[in-house]
């Protein structure tokens, strides 16, 4: 059979079945289809982000300050810049400062004595975890410095006008009282997330940052006089020496 007679023939057959099963022109008609049961789409659950206020007034809460440094969006907002943070000191370093920092000042630290710098933490509520906390740092050099802040408020606490004790190395005021777990205080200063102060090096807390020490004012007093450890021994051992020499 020559090519041509093939032609043919193939071209007969389609035009056969073109004519028996659709009609040669006409268009196939959709035909919805209903879904199949059963299945379901694996879609991811819905992100249970916490509904809680930025701002408390004009100041920052803990959690404001934190979620809004760490967003993408609005992280240049507030990296940086001087803020107010207003919330609860849920705890201090105070009761873990070594042994071998805890003196008057203008005494280095003995040779080895690794103290960190004075530390408190700002939450949202007492009892927040430290984790959801902010570091407030800046406030006191050393341990040393604050030794002699104490001794100078005890001294002055029925003096109304006393004035406040300084940080020879930071030049600052030192806050008064010392801040203690569980008072209520509007913090100013730098956030971001570190804090170079410290001559031990720098701290960074990428998640809650950290806030640096300008200012503080106190809205609630801590419950409890803050000291260091073994302040309170040496303060009754000067008792007794002074009672043994009166008799």
């Amino acid at each position: 059979m020559s090519s041509v007679s093939t032609r043919l023939v193939r071209a007969s057959a389609l035009a056969v079945l073109c004519l028996s099963a659709f009609g040669c022109g006409e268009k196939v008609k959709y035909h919805a289809r209903p879904a199949v049961s059963g299945m379901k789409a694996n879609m991811p659950p819905v992100a249970n982000v916490p509904q809680k206020p930025l701002k408390a007034g004009a100041d920052w809460t803990v959690w404001g300050a934190s979620f809004t440094l760490r967003s993408r969006v609005h992280h240049a907002d507030i990296n940086t810049k001087k803020i107010t943070v207003t919330g609860y000191i849920g705890k201090t370093n105070l009761p873990d400062a070594p042994e071998c920092a805890v003196h008057k000042g203008g005494k280095a630290d003995p040779e080895g004595c690794k103290a960190p710098v004075p530390t408190f933490w700002l939450c949202d509520k007492k009892e927040d975890k430290i984790e959801d906390c902010i570091k407030v740092m800046g406030w006191a050099s050393n341990f040393a410095q604050l030794y002699d802040a104490i001794e100078k408020y005890d001294k002055d606490k029925d003096k109304e006008d006393a004035e406040p004790a300084k940080d020879t190395f930071w030049g600052l005021d030192i806050p008064k009282p010392i801040p203690g777990a569980g008072a209520k205080v509007t913090v100013e200063g730098t956030y971001t997330t570190t804090f170079t102060g410290a001559s031990t090096g720098t701290a960074a807390d990428p998640i809650m940052g950290i806030l640096s020490y300008k200012g503080m004012k106190y809205l609630e007093e801590p419950p409890e006089i803050a000291t260091l450890p073994g302040m309170d021994e040496k303060d009754k051992d000067k008792d007794k020496n002074k009672k043994k020499k009166k008799g």
